[in-house]
């Protein structure tokens, strides 16, 4: 598991530094993404634990977090709107695929910062903790997934990632081939379960 946060509470990131604009054409190229990893793939679940300000590449950072634990101090936003700066690290793909395309195109044409309980009822956020809760609950977040079979979670992981750029079809048949590689993990679990472990729910989510 990975969990990204910020050095305190003020911010989570606040983006790229405007006085250093002249950096963005050989940014643009990066084959990593200019904030050195947004055009990569994580291997493993990713949490972004956050407090206070969450803007522009700082958003655009968070996105790429599989989940989005905030504090009631969270402020979300593509506030480089205002100066003309285009999204480069991704959130103007994986914003719509996370809150929908209604929502998305609200924040990205307008560059409004939204505060934690909207940006928890749209999705943006996966929970909302009380102030200096943020890294703490994150970590038990990770724990929880830590705790479930790796092989299956990160095949079912693999397959709503790669499956949300493809056709309907095509994404069912990427779930059964990797859900057909995973049978010996689920029958291990169902003979565990036949056993008597995990009845009543015992145990599940974060």
């Amino acid at each position: 598991m990975l969990v990204l946060t910020g050095e305190g509470p003020e911010a989570f990131c606040a983006g790229a530094d405007l006085k250093r604009i002249e950096t963005l054409d050989s940014r643009l190229d990066s084959p990593a993404g200019p904030l050195g990893f947004t055009r990569l793939a994580s291997p493993k679940p990713t949490i972004a634990a956050i407090s206070g300000w969450c803007l522009a590449g700082g958003l655009e950072l968070a996105l790429w977090c599989d989940l989005r634990v905030g504090t009631e101090t969270a402020r979300l936003g593509f506030t480089e709107r205002r100066f003309g700066v285009p999204l480069i690290d991704g959130g103007t793909q994986r914003l719509p695929r996370i809150v929908g395309m209604g929502r998305a195109l609200d924040l990205i044409i307008s560059g409004r910062v939204v505060e934690a309980p909207e940006a928890l009822a749209m999705g943006l956020l996966t929970e909302v903790v009380a102030p200096g809760g943020h890294v703490v609950r994150a970590l038990a977040m990770a724990e929880g997934i830590a705790a479930v079979p790796q092989e299956t979670m990160l095949s079912d992981r693999q397959a709503t990632l790669e499956g949300s750029g493809l056709a309907l079809a095509e994404g069912l048949e990427l779930e059964a081939r990797l859900g057909r590689d995973r049978t010996g993990v689920a029958r291990s679990g169902a003979l565990r379960f036949a056993g008597g472990e995990g009845r009543g729910a015992a145990g599940t989510g974060v």
